[in-house]
């Protein structure tokens, strides 16, 4: 609990750690959220002074709506479905695209209790996509129940979103 007496939100810091590095660039950021429903969001929207930088976000549980709102091939996710590193990649790059934003944050897993796609509970993937395309994806393997692989993918990814931002602007 913080000291209001409320449970801390998810990746609060590496997302204040994330917003300062857009800002001081002079980027914008959309997020593109599965697993965790809008946790990076409301992580981001927390954070006094994110309407200067974070555009807004999609929350796309459903895998048809990964391929129509964000423009992940249907074809990938025929073959591989939602959980895999390339939807993750497809999905930043959609949601940057949609949004009119400088970066696109993307997740997508399994939270659990049961597999998904062939993939164990805590299996995400998390990607980045910056000015000029480039893009980092990153496979987190996390333990826990449900709500803890939901706030540990919001963290974990947020500390990615800040991490890119500091090596693609220097900032």
């Amino acid at each position: 609990m913080n000291d209001a007496g409320r449970a801390p939100i998810p990746g609060a810091e590496a997302a204040a750690s994330a917003l300062r590095g857009l800002k001081a660039a002079g980027a914008t950021l959309a997020t593109a959220e599965s697993l965790t429903g809008g946790l990076i969001g409301a992580a981001l929207t927390g954070v006094p002074g994110a309407s200067a930088v974070y555009r807004g976000g999609v929350a796309v549980y459903a895998t048809d709506l990964k391929a129509r709102l964000l423009e992940v091939p249907y074809d990938l996710l025929e073959a591989r479905g939602a959980v895999d590193p390339d939807v993750a990649r497809a999905m930043a790059q959609g949601v940057r695209t949609a949004l009119a934003a400088d970066f696109g944050l993307a997740v997508t897993g399994v939270a659990g209790p049961d597999p998904q796609d062939g993939k164990p509970a805590g299996t995400v993937f998390a990607a980045v996509c910056g000015p000029g395309g480039g893009c980092r994806v990153s496979e987190f393997g996390l333990t826990g129940d449900r709500a803890h692989i939901r706030a540990a993918t919001a963290d974990q990814a947020l500390r990615l979103l800040a991490a890119e931002v500091a090596v693609v602007t220097g900032k």
